[in-house]
């Protein structure tokens, strides 16, 4: 087996060092503070992203290919659009952002599929995804013209485990399915809990989170896109201590910033 490491950037970017391959997942690129606070939400005194870089950009840029989730703010921005080069090949979820992405300046793109995609002899395949807790948020997303569709993707290869990036999403009963389906071994959590000031919330809570856990009790899991954006609302330290209170906090790595998990 091929060491996999899994390198936590800042919120949901992270490079996945996956059968000797280097992905850049869902990059946020952009300086501390660039953007304004996401409407609606908590923290409005915040500007996105919340906290520095901690990783050279050359680093950041030493990858193989991109894979981004779904085109938000805080998993494609603008500065990830100027920064990386156009030749770059990259994974979008669907044509229509595959378009985006050629609108940027993109040469080499291609669409994740629900039946596989290979990237040399790494099996990428995209997975359903629910962006939101509640219904009237689709119209919402829809209102501010941006994705009301999110992915995920899981990793196969005959050398590795696999591995499941859950994307933006909350718990629900299609998920469940993924996982008996592809029984991964390592699975990446977007953690944060992301909500509107009413509660509605888009990417999992720590309730969810023990869904997924109880659903793949012999996986592996990596909390991410955690303490980036205004709007998250479960810090590290809150996820910990949840962890250890529900029994699964030996299952369980909480990256810093610029902190790479090995498996």
């Amino acid at each position: 087996v091929i060491d996999m490491n899994l390198k936590q950037i800042r919120n949901a970017t992270m490079i996945i060092e996956y059968a000797n391959k280097r992905f850049l997942i869902d990059p946020m690129l952009g300086d501390k503070g660039i953007y304004p606070p996401f409407p609606g939400t908590h923290n409005q005194h915040l500007n996105n992203p919340i906290v520095e870089l901690q990783v050279s950009m050359e680093e950041v840029l030493d990858i193989d290919a991109v894979i981004v989730t779904h085109i938000h703010l805080d998993h494609f921005d603008p500065a990830a659009m100027e920064i990386i080069p156009k030749d770059m090949k990259m994974f979008a979820q669907n044509e229509d952002e595959a378009n985006q992405m050629k609108e940027a300046g993109f040469t080499n793109i291609e669409v994740l599929k629900e039946e596989g995609t290979l990237f040399g002899d790494i099996k990428l395949i995209k997975t359903p995804a629910k962006h939101y807790s509640d219904a009237s948020i689709v119209e919402l997303f829809r209102q501010l013209n941006t994705a009301d569709e999110a992915c995920g993707v899981v990793f196969e290869h005959e050398d590795e485990k696999t591995l499941y990036v859950m994307g933006d999403t909350v718990w629900y009963d299609e998920l469940k399915d993924v996982f008996a389906k592809y029984a991964p071994e390592v699975v990446t959590v977007n953690a944060g809990n992301a909500q509107f000031v009413d509660g509605r919330y888009l990417i999992m809570s720590k309730d969810d989170f023990f869904e997924a856990v109880k659903v793949a009790p012999n996986a592996q899991f990596v909390a991410t896109h955690m303490e980036g954006v205004n709007h998250l609302m479960v810090s590290r330290k809150e996820l910990r201590e949840y962890s250890i209170e529900k029994g699964f906090s030996d299952r369980l790595s909480i990256p810093v910033d610029g902190e790479t998990v090995e498996f």
